[in-house]
């Protein structure tokens, strides 16, 4: 066979080999859309948005079955939603071309939260502050609290905050409980992403990068640690070439949760008992990192994992970053790279879904079941887990593939590992292929 020839069959088996991985898989998918038998459910979806790293298009979708009733897309990323007795939606934003810049250049990044008029998509109120970085410095979530005051998270300096008439009344500092950088709004140090109320002035905060949620009181400071230090290896609190927890006073150890509990976690939810007793409890928990749902029960003092959601309706979870029980039993799982929103009940069935398509093909960040919002109280699962596993990964390739929608937020769902390897392969035979074509010009 002469180059040319050579050169044309490679080309050309490596168009059909890509046309027939993308095309057997998307007919191989599964829907991610599932009507259910409640054409009632109304779901507030906040959408972190796409683009690179996620910080455009940002929206908040009120979808009512499946069908999305509004949309408001007018900043840059939308967090946490929550529907208000009043009936407007508070969220948690970020967005850039801000003038008032503080000690930053203009234009600048502001993060905070927005109450909006979900009738005239009119801001009704916000409270704002500019930060250095418009990436890993947001305020993820807003708590309503009584007497006017407003409970956030402050991923820029790490904490929480209470502000009331735009000034602040209280804050925690991270920094009295973990070992701060000199700067923390130049690192990503904890990400603090969620905060709950839980009881009388208690908080349940989820702390991202230690693996830990916290039961922090308004007076005394932390009085819980879930997957508190065991002693074990820190290597995913302190990942090589990240900035995330460094020790900083070189005694060899950092407060890092065991990854195999909680690994990078996101919006836990308080489900019942005492948070700050030795009694039984329970917490409902976005795995993040571990790609699950896992509920943890407390007994005799300590917190243990009793029941884990790894892949519903034939597909593997992938991110998932919100976890609700709702007050009918099951849970509401947003599931981010899946670009999914699906509610299943405690044996694995999915029971309703959104997909990409009513997403706008962006990424979700959080999901609320209208009008209860997330409850404090709900039901917790004391039977086995779903038991259908996750399907085959490939090393290395299964890793990647979960990154690229940071960078083409248009890719589908199913893109994992084996079509990355396999269109990896085409553009390596096309790329041979066309060097001998070009050779003999």
């Amino acid at each position: 066979m002469d180059r040319k020839t050579r050169g044309t069959v490679l080309v050309v088996g490596a168009v059909v080999l890509l046309v027939a991985t993308l095309g057997v898989s998307a007919a191989l998918a599964p829907d991610t859309a599932v009507a259910g038998d409640d054409s009632e459910r109304r779901t507030l979806v906040g959408i972190q948005g796409g683009g690179p790293g996620w910080h455009e298009y940002g929206s908040i979708a009120n979808v009512e079955g499946t069908d999305v009733t509004w949309r408001l897309a007018d900043t840059d990323s939308y967090f946490d939603v929550t529907l208000l007795d009043n009936g407007s939606v508070m969220a948690g934003f970020m967005h850039g071309g801000y003038e008032d810049c503080g000690p930053y250049e203009s234009p600048c990044t502001h993060t905070g939260f927005r109450i909006l008029d979900p009738d005239t998509k009119e801001i009704q109120y916000e409270y704002s502050y500019p930060v250095r970085s418009s990436s890993n410095s947001e305020v993820h979530d807003v708590e309503q609290l009584e007497n006017g005051e407003f409970l956030l998270t402050d991923m820029d300096r790490e904490g929480l905050t209470i502000v009331k008439n735009d000034e602040v009344v209280w804050q925690w500092n991270a920094s009295s409980y973990y070992e701060a950088p000199a700067d923390p709004t130049r690192v990503d140090w904890l990400h603090i992403n969620d905060v709950d109320v839980v009881g009388e002035g208690q908080f349940l905060v989820s702390v991202r990068n230690a693996n830990q949620i916290l039961v922090v009181d308004r007076q005394e400071g932390v009085v819980e640690t879930i997957n508190a230090d065991e002693g074990g290896s820190d290597n995913t609190c302190t990942p090589s070439g990240r900035n995330q927890l460094e020790d900083q006073d070189g005694d060899g150890d950092v407060r890092c949760g065991d990854p195999a509990v909680l690994n990078h976690q996101h919006n836990p939810q308080w489900l019942g008992g005492d948070p700050t007793g030795e009694g039984e409890a329970a917490v409902l928990v976005a795995d993040s990192d571990n790609d699950r749902v896992a509920e943890l029960h407390r007994q005799n003092g300590s917190w243990e994992v009793a029941w884990t959601l790894e892949r519903a309706g034939g597909i593997d979870l992938r991110w998932p970053r919100d976890a609700d029980r709702l007050a009918n039993g099951n849970t509401l799982v947003t599931d981010t790279l899946n670009k999914r929103v699906f509610e299943v009940t405690e044996n694995g069935t999915v029971v309703w879904s959104i997909g990409y398509k009513a997403l706008n093909h962006k990424v979700p960040y959080e999901a609320d079941r209208e009008p209860q919002g997330e409850l404090t109280q709900a039901e917790w699962y004391v039977g086995e887990s779903p038991n259908e596993g996750r399907s085959g990964e490939i090393p290395v390739l299964t890793e990647a593939a979960a990154l690229l929608p940071g960078v083409f937020p248009w890719l589908p769902f199913w893109f994992n590992g084996a079509q990355l390897g396999l269109t990896i392969v085409s553009v390596a035979v096309a790329g041979v292929g066309a060097r001998d074509l070009w050779r003999t010009r």
